[in-house]
């Protein structure tokens, strides 16, 4: 019988050798060998081609013993693949875990240490290792003999490239983490008003980054662009460059597997140093930067303040940045970093809460794309349509003026500089609309690219809560120990669904009243333009 998997979210296909599937669809794999966070198969439409693994939950009941199918199978995967990838990943071998290379941001001068330490970052798919003191919940024995009575007797999942599986949760649910967890380590998950919630930061702070700065090195032969921050719980600045931030995000995604950490504005090779390339990154380095001081967990985890903290000093930060690769707090260990409240959770309830949300973000996604295209289709508008009709209209008027003066009536002066000045009015209000758009309809733009990244990562993160689930409802012998520890995983995730509409509130309520305020600004001083001119009729 051939392996059959269910389609958890929609995907459209943007590449040649891509298939789109649609959510509930079920499709055919032709094997469960994972390459790079990809699935080969064929939808119900029978087009055959490659989809993400994380969008995908294999039905176990189809799954065939037939050794040769997978055989064959997993040769058509590893030559069919294609080098696009998902949005997040949790394997050792995720581009996203790597900084990037090239041009601007390689890594070839001395912030980089060359010891292997430095140079291989842990991967999540790597099995966690075991330190002094193994923790699995609190007042719980956690031996290693029960963990491997755990491991026995619950089933593992078969795609062990799954989501599930990568980010350490399966792992942490059958009771194979071990870690020793310092206080200052313990991430606090409280009930609120509205469920649970990340426990409120009490040293809030904020972050400033100027524009950047043209550096040279090697005697001029590399430049490179350099962004002062200034964090205000330390008043000191700090220089940092893109592929610094680029190396941070690395570390975060890998450190929190169901934390949404915000993705970073795109790289550019070409034309890098260009004034408007530079004044967006700084725009999409700012709205990175207050997501992330906003979040409790993430604004004061070693890493991120290592990053904001550490000055000039180069062996104090290869110091931090070496403790931050072996950093063993990652994958499964994670999750025994949480401490959760001590009411238990209705898990069908959580089940319910999370499809309402995946519901949300689904629709919330389409609609972003929807304004996106609407706002940016308007400002070229602006920009080039509104600006010339305005100044065509101006320069008609200026020409009947200059009409009126081969009368050369004294009575019709007043007349002639009226109408001309009414034409420049109009030209001027031409500029009003291609100036524009940068006040106010970029910054929505702006504002939309950096929620475009939290939905792309809220999949995998609700495809660890959903295998968490799966798991306590397939084992119910196991029920009682594995509902305690899907609990934590539940908190977790729904501690951080509650973060991101409270931050989503803050975020679209500032931003719509600052772009209505920048509207309304805007029509008065083209009211008043036009008022002027309308005085000038009267003399």
């Amino acid at each position: 019988m051939a392996l059959k998997a269910k389609v958890l979210y929609d995907f459209h296909s943007e590449n040649p050798g891509e298939i789109s599937i649609a959510e509930n669809e079920v499709v055919t794999l032709f094997s469960e060998e994972e390459l790079e966070g990809w699935l080969e198969g064929e939808n119900s439409r029978g087009e055959a081609g490659l989809f993400p693994a994380s969008y995908v939950e294999i039905i176990r009941d189809h799954i065939t013993s037939n050794n040769n199918g997978f055989s064959l199978t997993q040769t058509k995967v590893q030559t069919s693949y294609t080098s696009s990838q998902p949005h997040r990943g949790f394997g050792a071998d995720s581009s996203s875990f790597h900084t990037s290379q090239g041009s601007d941001d390689d890594w070839d001068d001395e912030w980089d240490d060359s010891s292997p330490v430095a140079n291989v970052p842990q991967g999540l798919s790597s099995s966690p290792p075991l330190h002094p003191v193994a923790t699995s919940l609190p007042g719980r024995g956690s031996s290693q003999q029960q963990q491997a009575k755990s491991s026995a007797t619950v089933g593992r999942n078969l795609n062990r490239f799954s989501t599930f599986v990568k980010s350490g949760g399966e792992a942490f649910l059958l009771g194979e983490a071990s870690a020793f967890v310092k206080d200052g380590d313990r991430i606090c998950v409280v009930m609120g008003k509205h469920g649970p919630e990340w426990q409120e930061d009490p040293y809030p702070f904020t972050c400033t980054i100027d524009d950047p700065t043209k550096q040279t090195k090697f005697k001029g032969m590399k430049s490179y662009m350099s962004y002062g921050l200034t964090p205000t719980h330390t008043n000191v600045q700090v220089n940092r460059r893109y592929k610094h931030f680029d190396w941070l995000y690395g570390r975060l995604v890998e450190r929190f597997p169901v934390i949404s950490v915000p993705h970073l504005p795109e790289k550019q090779a070409t034309g890098r140093f260009e004034e408007d390339f530079l004044s967006k990154r700084r725009k999409g380095l700012i709205w990175w930067m207050n997501h992330m001081t906003s979040h409790p967990v993430l604004a004061h985890c070693d890493v991120f303040q290592h990053f904001l903290t550490c000055g000039a000093d180069e062996k104090a930060w290869k110091q931090g940045k070496r403790k931050a690769e072996r950093d063993e707090l990652v994958g499964a260990n994670f999750f025994l970093t949480i401490s959760p409240p001590s009411v238990p959770l209705d898990l069908q309830e959580v089940e319910s809460k999370i499809e309402g949300f995946k519901t949300f973000t689904k629709k919330m996604d389409e609609n972003i794309i929807v304004v996106n295209t609407s706002i940016n289709e308007f400002g070229r508008k602006q920009i080039s349509g509104f600006k010339k009709e305005y100044q065509k209209v101006g320069q008609s008027f200026k020409l009947l003026a200059q009409a009126f003066e081969l009368d050369q009536q004294v009575f019709s002066v007043g007349l002639n500089k009226a109408i001309s000045y009414t034409g420049e009015s109009y030209e001027a209000i031409g500029e009003y609309f291609a100036d524009q758009p940068r006040q106010d309809l970029d910054l929505i733009s702006d504002l939309l690219d950096i929620y475009k990244g939290h939905l792309a990562n809220f999949p995998d993160i609700i495809h660890v809560q959903k295998g968490a689930l799966t798991k306590v409802k397939d084992c119910p012998k196991k029920e009682g120990e594995l509902h305690d520890r899907c609990n934590i995983i539940s908190f977790a995730t729904l501690a951080e669904i509650q973060h991101f509409h409270r931050t989503r509130v803050r975020d679209f309520r500032s931003q719509m009243q600052y772009h209505l305020r920048q509207q309304i600004s805007f029509f008065q001083k083209i009211t008043a333009k036009l008022e002027d001119a309308l005085k000038i009729q009267a003399i």
